[in-house]
């Protein structure tokens, strides 16, 4: 009593074909693939490298130096 045999499984595709109908299985199959293959396409794109990032810029620090002040530091009396 604990399995089901193929009459049970006959009659419950029966009834699930007459409460939905074909039609909208066949839709709601159709928005399932649609979902698969946009998933997959999502999973190739974080696979590729993304662009190639520019290179840092980077400050010489072997400028000229600029004229010296005198009178930084200096107090007035």
């Amino acid at each position: 009593m604990g399995s089901l045999s193929i009459w049970h499984w006959i009659l419950v595709i029966a009834v699930v074909l007459l409460l939905f109908g074909r039609g909208k299985i066949s839709d709601l199959m159709g928005d399932v693939a649609q979902g698969i293959k946009a998933f997959k396409k999502g999973m190739q794109d974080d696979d590729k490298p993304a662009e190639k990032p520019e290179p840092a810029k980077s400050i010489e620090h072997n400028a000229a130096p600029t004229a010296a002040r005198t009178d930084v530091g200096s107090k007035a009396v």
